[in-house]
């Protein structure tokens, strides 16, 4: 194999990538649009839909393995090829996420909402943000940019906070809430730890431009 099919293959990986990345990014948002309107029909087809994720996942990896094996790359290039296997790995485990959220609004479905959904969607939108920028950071290898969309998974945490006080507050003033307050921390915590991996793909930006394994969330 050339040089040139190659790096033809590595761009194809590399589009795979942002493919699997855009898939993971509406199902994020779906779920919570499911969660939102109380949607079953919705959170149904996204929960049955996860297949379609765990296969495009299986095939980047299948060919990250298929250039190893064939090409035997060194340096930079194996960095590149391991990054990109870790980082559909992340993204598949961000769906899991986001069909644990798909779950939840299936039990709450038929249940009247506490409160209105605001820090919920934001954290999802933040999330979601972070996702495509660091996947586009990594497809640049701007190391500037995935230690910035890093920081800002601080923003994610904060309303983390305040949504579960806020549900906490409720469930004291009244016990019949409990289970519904409960799920509704459960969503949080999955966007809370959607946001946490898109800092673990940036964590391969920096590694692929400059060999060192940096934990950015300190």
């Amino acid at each position: 194999m050339t040089r040139e099919t190659f790096d033809l293959q590595l761009s194809a990986l590399n589009e795979r990538l942002l493919s699997l990345g855009t898939m993971v990014a509406r199902v994020q948002e779906q779920s919570v649009r499911a969660l939102a309107d109380r949607n079953a029909d919705l959170a149904n087809e996204l929960i049955a839909g996860d297949h379609a994720i765990n296969q495009a996942q299986h095939e980047i990896e299948d060919q990250c393995l298929f250039l190893i094996a064939s090409q035997q790359p060194v340096a930079r290039d194996l960095r590149l090829i391991f990054s990109i296997s870790s980082i559909a790995w992340e993204l598949e485990r961000m769906a899991d996420h986001a069909k644990g959220i798909a779950t939840l609004a299936l039990r709450l479905a038929d249940q009247p909402m506490l409160k209105p959904l605001i820090d919920v969607p934001r954290m999802a939108e933040i999330g979601r943000d972070l996702l495509m920028g660091q996947l586009g950071a990594f497809i640049r290898g701007d190391v500037d940019a995935a230690r910035a969309f890093a920081a800002r998974d601080a923003e994610v945490d904060q309303l983390n906070d305040q949504v579960f006080r806020e549900l906490l507050v409720i469930m004291m003033t009244d016990p019949r809430t409990i289970t519904r307050a409960t799920y509704l921390m459960w969503v949080a915590h999955n966007l809370e730890r959607f946001a946490d991996r898109t800092t673990n793909i940036g964590e391969r930006v920096v590694f692929l431009k400059t060999n060192t394994i940096v934990e950015l969330d300190d």
